[in-house]
């Protein structure tokens, strides 16, 4: 998802969004530890996934 669309969310999305991104994220890397992954960069994506959000919801609290 794009930073312009991240920012449109309320702080109560971004916070479920951050929530489902790490469950994701724990998952798919849970998942790279027991077996090859189809698509490994999948991971690289939910990190920087995750940054933005983090990112976007520090903006909005200062």
């Amino acid at each position: 998802m794009k930073a312009a669309k991240l920012r449109e969310l309320t702080g109560e999305d971004l916070l479920k969004k951050d929530r489902d991104l790490r469950e994701d994220y724990f998952k798919l890397k849970f998942q790279h530890g027991i077996r090859k992954l189809e698509n490994p960069a999948r991971l690289t994506q939910l990190r920087k996934e995750i940054a933005r959000v983090q990112t976007i919801i520090t903006e909005q609290q200062a």
